[in-house]
């Protein structure tokens, strides 16, 4: 049922993925951007694991932006199954059919109700039988909050590339999808299903690189302010806190000073909008008072 589609330019070289990306305002380092680029090459699933907040899902939307190619995403969670995945049937639609068919005192013949038009098709489905065009960008994200049951059955789906509806047959990706999978580690993936993927680990960014993020994604703000966030972001780091922020939580909280119009973080500012960087009562509590004087402090070193 696939059909053959345009073929997407891939980026020459490491340098122009970095390229790529960057025009894209997503700021990868060596490492990273070589993975990304080899997993375009080879046809590989690229398999991202990281602290949550840190930029693995944004790498599928990047990439499918920068290949102007469609972007599917399938949403894991605990209970996901093949019905919420792969496909499923319109059952609504096969009882209109057979009432009209029975209507007109005709029979309902059981391989015309389970036909392609009768097909819902789920996030796999839509990557494997995409119709023509640039082949599209699979995301699998957070595929550590999925069941052990489906994660053994996307082990077959990236073998092969195909999916078995038994009422239809058997189809076969004519254009394979560029995957990307992402988990956040709350348990342990099968190392089967690590296998068939490059693997890279996106840890907290450096000072550097994450003021670069910055810039790059809040041009608005000031230098200073820019920096200021940057630097309390890195040090609360270092806290023991129920949940670090991560680069998401850095851009949100910058954004919020932005609207404030905000041109330095003192306590008083730290104190009443860090519900946009901590996300726990636990952490908020801890980080109030004296802590937060320390920490600011502290940030000057980073800084």
């Amino acid at each position: 049922m696939a059909k053959p589609g345009a073929s997407r330019t891939l980026p020459k070289s490491i340098e122009d993925l970095q390229g790529l990306l960057s025009e894209q305002r997503y700021i990868a380092d060596r490492n990273l951007a070589t993975v990304i680029y080899l997993s375009l090459q080879m046809g590989r699933p690229l398999f991202l694991e990281g602290e949550a907040g840190v930029g693995k899902t944004e790498v599928a939307k990047v990439l499918a932006a920068g290949l102007g190619a469609p972007l599917i995403r399938l949403q894991c969670y605990e209970g996901l199954d093949i019905h919420q995945a792969v496909y499923d049937w319109n059952y609504t639609r096969q009882m209109l059919h057979i009432r009209l068919l029975e209507a007109r005192g005709e029979q309902p013949d059981e391989a015309e109700l389970f036909g392609p038009e009768f097909l819902l098709r789920r996030p796999l489905l839509e990557a494997i039988d995409s119709q023509g065009g640039i082949p599209p960008v699979l995301l699998i994200d957070e595929i550590d909050r999925s069941d052990a049951a489906f994660e053994a059955y996307l082990l077959e789906v990236l073998s092969d590339f195909q999916v078995t509806i038994p009422e239809i047959g058997t189809i076969t990706a004519g254009q394979r999808p560029q995957v990307v999978i992402t988990s956040n580690r709350t348990r342990e993936v099968h190392d089967a299903l690590k296998r068939r993927c490059l693997y890279h680990w996106i840890d907290y960014p450096s000072f550097e690189k994450e003021l670069e993020i910055v810039r790059a994604q809040v041009p608005q703000a000031a230098e200073a302010l820019a920096r200021q966030v940057t630097a309390v972001v890195q040090s609360l780091r270092d806290r023991s806190l129920y949940k670090r922020p991560g680069v998401a939580e850095t851009l949100d909280w910058l954004g919020a000073l932005v609207t404030l119009g905000a041109k330095e973080v003192d306590q008083a500012v730290f104190e009443a909008t860090m519900g946009a960087l901590l996300k726990t009562e636990e952490d908020v509590a801890a980080m109030r008072g004296v802590a937060a004087a320390e920490l600011l402090e502290q940030a000057k070193l980073h800084g």
